[in-house]
């Protein structure tokens, strides 16, 4: 005997337009200048945009709309138009390859794509080799013609009522990175969206409220910015959009005076001096949402204790929304050490409301049910009213969904008594030796909290006497002429037996990342094995 209308994105921009009007989106523009403005007007541009793509005349319902840009406020505004006239928002990748990026725009059928300033050059080299009926810049100069986004906007009306009949058309298309092959598309829908937006707004979780002022770095383009551009309307908080290229972040803090930010731990760790630098200047600030992989415990650390910035893991997928857990520590936690608060908050956290996880094992007859203690270790299983029941074009299969609706993660991890989770690596990334299973994963975290290491990948490579051992690829924190191979082994003795040890630890200047910041091990394996192959050839 409730109300029934449907729950679309729609919802979330005039609530933010009746009670939070007046709060405002800054935007870090090329020549390091700000655009700012309110909700109110960002509402009214929505609706501009809103019938100007209509007057295109190339989008029906359910057809997709592509992005090239970075974080915006032209961007935000496509966030907002595009899911409500019934079309489907497609944030692309612009760290992706134009042959990559070329087979998802040929896939997804895009119908028009959105291009930001800071990437036209990039752009040519996709455009050569897509089809798509429309091209619209955010701007438009002679070398590089086109519709310009701003006199579409001009030329259109400012009134539009939304009318989304069905809160299960989709809304966004987002790619997964492709880290574990050809990235796959994931079809977001206004419910499940709308009800992400709403878990991730608990006071456990991100916890926005109309206070805040939230700065994501994460890219937009990066599974929709992890949800915050819809979670920080909906909570009525000022927005800072850092563009494509923040030359300094500390000065984007202070000037903007940001409390809450969210990135990849590489971001935190490069940008950690600086800010330490100066503590004043950025004492807004007062959170870090971290994804992306696992930030290390020496850098938590060093952020809550040196700069009084609460550190928060959050987990997810693309093909969760993508928030699956959320780190905070209990009201229980509270009279533990230091050293044991941290170590709670390096996990990966609790499923947030409405997610479920499960450990299992394979078997003969299905999948069965693993404890929660911290000890036993099976693969990660999640469902969730925004989590995936298959990907776009493809046919659901048994290596990523199970027989029973659940979400095949890909990840091994523990789960303990309070539920917090912790990765214990990838299933395809666990290195095989002698029969026995090495985690990468802790490796890396044991070789982080050594002072001389700034970052490290550990792979597996091919090995005719073990099946495949284990390498150490490092950056230093400072530059050492010796060889200290023997005193970072040792390190890690201490903690793991020796055919954990890395047979090799490669110093190099640079670890390649992936398109959302993750070091890339395919890479990096591929660099490895061709060094060997030159050697023997040699």
């Amino acid at each position: 005997m409730m109300m029934n209308y449907p729950l679309t994105l729609a919802q979330i921009l005039e609530h933010a337009r009746h009670i939070h009007g007046s709060k405002r989106v800054t935007t870090l523009l090329p020549d390091q200048t700000f655009h700012s403005y309110n909700y109110t007007a960002l509402c009214e541009r929505v609706k501009r945009l809103a019938n100007a793509i209509m007057q295109l005349r190339v989008i029906q319902p359910g057809d997709r709309v592509g992005t090239y840009a970075s974080n915006t406020y032209q961007h935000l505004e496509l966030y907002y138009a595009v899911p409500c006239i019934g079309a489907v928002l497609h944030p692309l990748n612009v760290r992706l390859t134009a042959v990559q990026l070329a087979r998802i725009v040929q896939e997804a059928e895009d119908k028009v794509i959105f291009v930001d300033d800071a990437f036209t050059k990039q752009f040519d080299k996709l455009r050569e080799k897509i089809e798509c009926k429309q091209i619209v810049h955010f701007h438009t100069s002679s070398a590089h013609p086109g519709i310009a986004y701003e006199q579409l906007l001009s030329e259109a009306d400012s009134v539009y009522s939304w009318d989304i009949p069905d809160e299960n058309r989709a809304m966004g298309l987002c790619y997964t990175s492709g880290t574990q092959g050809e990235p796959r598309g994931v079809l977001y829908t206004h419910r499940s969206m709308f009800l992400h937006t709403l878990a991730v707004n608990q006071a456990d979780v991100f916890g926005l409220t109309e206070a805040d002022v939230v700065m994501p770095l994460v890219p937009m383009f990066h599974a929709m910015a992890w949800g915050l551009p819809y979670a920080s309307m909906f909570a009525g908080a000022d927005m800072v959009l850092p563009g494509a290229n923040p030359v300094c972040i500390a000065d984007l803090i202070a000037e903007t005076g940001a409390t809450v930010a969210a990135g990849v731990p590489t971001i935190w760790a490069r940008v950690y001096p600086e800010l330490s630098k100066r503590r004043q200047d950025i004492s807004t600030l007062r959170r870090l949402i971290v994804g992306g992989e696992a930030m290390p415990p020496t850098l938590i650390e060093a952020y809550e204790k040196n700069l009084g910035v609460e550190i928060c893991h959050a987990w997810g997928m693309t093909e969760m929304s993508p928030t699956g857990t959320f780190s905070k520590l209990r009201g229980a936690h509270q009279n533990l050490s230091d050293a044991e608060k941290w170590r709670i908050k390096a996990k990966q956290g609790r499923p947030i409301p409405g997610v479920e996880l499960r450990l299992a094992t394979e078997t003969s007859n299905g999948f069965t049910k693993l404890p929660w203690n911290g000890e036993v270790v099976g693969e990660l299983q999640v469902r969730s009213p925004w989590t995936a029941s298959r990907y776009y074009n493809i046919e659901p299969t048994t290596e990523h969904f199970t027989a029973d609706g659940w979400l095949r993660t890909g990840d091994i991890a523990t789960v303990d008594v309070d539920g917090y989770m912790q990765i214990v690596d990838r299933a395809k990334a666990l290195i095989r030796s002698g029969g026995e299973s090495i985690s990468s994963v802790a490796l890396e975290a044991s070789l982080l909290k050594h002072p001389s290491v700034l970052e490290v990948a550990v792979i597996g490579v091919p090995d005719e006497k073990w099946g495949e051992r284990p390498i150490a690829v490092v950056t230093l924190s400072q530059r050492i002429h010796e060889d200290i191979s023997d005193t970072l082994g040792q390190h890690l003795a201490v903690e793991f037996p020796k055919f954990w040890i890395p047979d090799q630890f490669v110093i190099v200047d640079e670890i390649p990342k992936t398109s959302v910041g993750k070091s890339d091990k395919q890479a990096l394996r591929k660099q490895l094995l061709m060094s060997e192959t030159k050697e023997k050839l040699s």
